[in-house]
């Protein structure tokens, strides 16, 4: 019950900023486009190169975002081709995007702090760097599909700028460069920026939609993927690796169990929202996988971590 109520103190206020983002759609007329522009394309590449840059980099530690890109891409394209099974139209490439993401940063950082400090929850951003690098590639790409021809979309992924921020961050870590004070108080205000504005999106999607079309087999497959395949997958990678190479510590498996059960990922309103590739469908899954995140992940953390 204490974990609950930790927990439940510490996501009410998204809950509140996701409110303040419907009233700003609603009644103050803030289109959901401009905003999605905005942290694609100017807020997400700061706080990704800093991210990438301000890493301690170590073997198990690096494996972490390369473990969440690659089940992110593998649970993408399954869940594509099922889909393809299922709806005829784009909305099988909202559904593959919304499969490889979670919302780590907004969710998963402030419910790991209260759980295990802020040391330990510096490695779910780090962790979750996987899903960035993913939504800002493949993701990118099969939403794009939805909308546009192959040549366009690839030309979208290329102009990305969040991509070059990764590797270029990636680089002046090894390089080992030195920035000031004002860089830090540079990319402080950018930091903020990101986690109210990606918050807040869900809410503007929602004022903008004008018929609300409640998708009930979409909804379902995305909580059943978001919160069932993907932490049994994180059990069974667990399972393995601590009967072979172990590769991970008893830390770690906290933070990848934690990132597995965080909500969909709020970008993916911003995405679907830039890619015009049904939106509202977008922001309606990421709503309803927040509110019952509320419940879930207090859940599986008495059942695992207490």
């Amino acid at each position: 019950m204490n974990i609950f109520l930790l927990l439940l103190f510490k996501i009410i206020p998204l809950y509140f900023i996701i409110l303040l983002g419907y009233v700003a759609g609603k009644y103050l007329k803030i289109k959901k486009e401009t905003v999605a522009k905005l942290l694609i394309f100017i807020i997400s590449p700061v706080v990704i190169f800093n991210s990438v840059f301000t890493i301690k980099i170590s073997i198990n530690i690096l494996f972490l975002p390369v473990l969440f890109f690659s089940l992110g891409c593998i649970i993408c394209l399954t869940t594509f081709f099922i889909a393809k099974k299922i709806w005829s139209d784009s909305t099988r490439n909202i559904l593959a995007f919304t499969s490889g993401i979670g919302n780590a940063s907004y969710f998963g950082f402030p419910v790991a702090i209260t759980l295990f400090g802020p040391n330990i929850a510096r490695l779910v951003l780090i962790a979750a760097l996987g899903f960035i690098l993913f939504q800002n590639s493949l993701g990118f790409y099969m939403t794009a599909r939805g909308h546009f021809t192959m040549r366009e979309s690839l030309r979208r992924v290329i102009k990305l700028p969040t991509i070059y921020a990764f590797f270029t961050g990636l680089v002046a870590n090894f390089l080992r460069i030195k920035l000031g004070q004002s860089y830090l108080d540079f990319v402080s205000l950018f930091q903020g920026t990101f986690s109210v504005l990606g918050v807040m999106l869900i809410g503007i999607g929602l004022a903008n939609i004008k018929n609300y079309q409640y998708d009930f087999k979409f909804i379902v497959a995305t909580l059943l993927i978001k919160f069932i395949i993907w932490p049994l997958l994180i059990f069974l990678v667990i399972f393995i690796d601590s009967k072979t190479i172990r590769l991970f510590n008893q830390e770690l498996y906290k933070v990848m169990i934690l990132v597995s059960i965080v909500p969909l990922a709020a970008n993916t309103v911003a995405f679907a929202s830039e890619l015009k590739t049904h939106p509202e469908k977008a922001a309606m899954a990421v709503l309803i996988s927040t509110m019952v995140a509320l419940f879930y992940i207090p859940f599986v953390v008495g059942l695992f971590f207490s």
